[in-house]
């Protein structure tokens, strides 16, 4: 069972309970283009998913078939309960290391990327993590625990993490002691020096105070999100990118060929020490941090707005076609969503060519569709051809209207 399908709609839900609180409240947790760029690179890692899971799957139900030391029950309720405490031990040591080596943070920086805090930054994921990330969950497979449980652990260890992403709950007693809390998450998504790299748990906080890693929320010390070195983008295509870009980067440059290949194993911040002389990167000034932000008319946000929605409707009907999706059908759902997110980001970064991409986007769907039913994921008879076009007609009619009412205006985003 896909859990995570089935619960999209509670997530949006929530997203919504807690907007009316922010208003309720008079706090300001939510900017439009900050929350539609964590929930893009939700929509883009679902997605990207139905093609890059395999990896992980094959490579624990390989190793469980194969390595196996114990045989472990299923319909046992004592095998669940240690398989979910087992998942959110591997759990901290992926998480873990994902912040201690510089290939393994370039996979999950995205999840860090947002300088906002609220329930959509949860549904900020990764498209790389599949890279390196089945490793961690092969002890599982050793003992014993089968595929079905595994997924079903991973899945709700995933669903808990979402409540935490929140700045409206407070401290809650002795419940930090044991569990991963909204306080101590906002420590882990600090770019503070006293806050970063700590409390690396799913679902228990234990680990971390087993380990060393624990760090209390400080009513003194107010948290700032992000990361050190800023996204300043809206794009989640370079969201997952941006840090393997630098690495390569780096690694192109260095003059040492040993250099060039261990940089991506090294701690996080680690670059060759002729590059760093050659190319000094500044240290993050907390005391003048300025949230990366893009002014937009309210035609354009309310544009940008709409056409996620599109996508986010594709995306999970994606989900829900995964079992009967072939591979060829599944590629051309994420090519689909991917220039349609790419296109977004360009739309609220105000790039002075977004309106070209937007045309060229819309224009793509014809031949995208005629694919899609060239290849079996969907019948395009005259109903979903007059769907279509009733929204390219009113997309092209929004367009022209916010670009009537509107300039564009120079992007405060570097080139990509």
């Amino acid at each position: 069972m896909n859990y995570i399908l089935y619960a999209v709609p509670f997530f949006f839900l929530l997203i919504g309970l807690e907007l009316l609180a922010d208003r309720w409240r008079g706090m300001r947790t939510y900017r439009l283009a900050d929350a539609l760029n964590s929930l893009s690179a939700g929509v883009l890692s679902q997605a990207t998913g139905l093609v890059t899971k395999v990896v992980g799957l094959l490579t624990y139900a390989f190793a469980w078939e194969h390595l196996a030391v114990f045989t472990l029950d299923a319909g046992s309720l004592w095998v669940w309960v240690f398989a979910f405490l087992f998942y959110d031990f591997c759990y901290y040591w992926n998480h873990r290391l994902g912040h201690e080596r510089n290939v393994l943070w370039a996979a999950h920086s995205v999840h860090h990327q947002s300088e906002d805090y609220n329930l959509s930054t949860a549904l900020r994921q990764t498209s790389t993590g599949f890279i390196f990330g089945w490793i961690f969950y092969l002890p599982m497979a050793v003992v014993g625990v089968p595929p079905l449980v595994f997924l079903s652990v991973a899945a709700l260890n995933l669903l808990y993490q979402f409540w935490v992403h929140t700045r409206h709950i407070p401290k809650l007693g002795w419940f930090e002691w044991l569990f991963i809390t909204p306080s101590n998450h906002r420590v882990h998504h600090a770019q503070n020096p006293i806050y970063m790299d700590r409390n690396y748990g799913g679902v228990f906080i234990v680990w971390d105070r087993i380990f060393g890693t624990f760090q209390e929320e400080l009513d003194e010390e107010p948290v700032v999100f992000g990361v050190t070195v800023p996204l300043a983008s809206w794009n989640p295509l370079w969201a997952n990118l941006q840090v393997y870009a630098g690495l390569w980067s780096d690694a192109r440059r260095s003059e040492s060929w040993w250099d060039r290949l261990r940089i991506w194993f090294m701690p996080t911040g680690w670059r060759p020490a002729d590059v760093a002389a050659r190319f000094p990167q500044e240290k993050a000034d907390l005391s003048r941090f300025v949230k990366f932000e893009v002014p937009l008319g309210r035609g354009q946000q309310c544009y940008a707005a709409l056409q996620f929605v599109v996508y986010l409707l594709g995306g999970t009907w994606l989900l829900a076609q995964a079992e009967v999706l072939t591979p060829v059908g599944m590629l051309l759902g994420c090519a689909w969503v991917a220039l349609g997110l790419y296109s977004i980001g360009a739309w609220l970064e105000n790039r002075s060519w977004a309106i070209r991409l937007e045309l060229l986007r819309l224009l793509a769907n014809l031949p995208l569709l005629a694919l899609a039913d060239a290849f079996g994921m969907l019948t395009a008879g005259t109903s979903v051809w007059t769907l279509l076009a009733g929204y390219l007609l009113l997309s092209l009619i929004g367009l022209w209207g916010v670009r009537r009412g509107s300039s564009v205006g120079p992007t405060l985003a570097p080139p990509v």
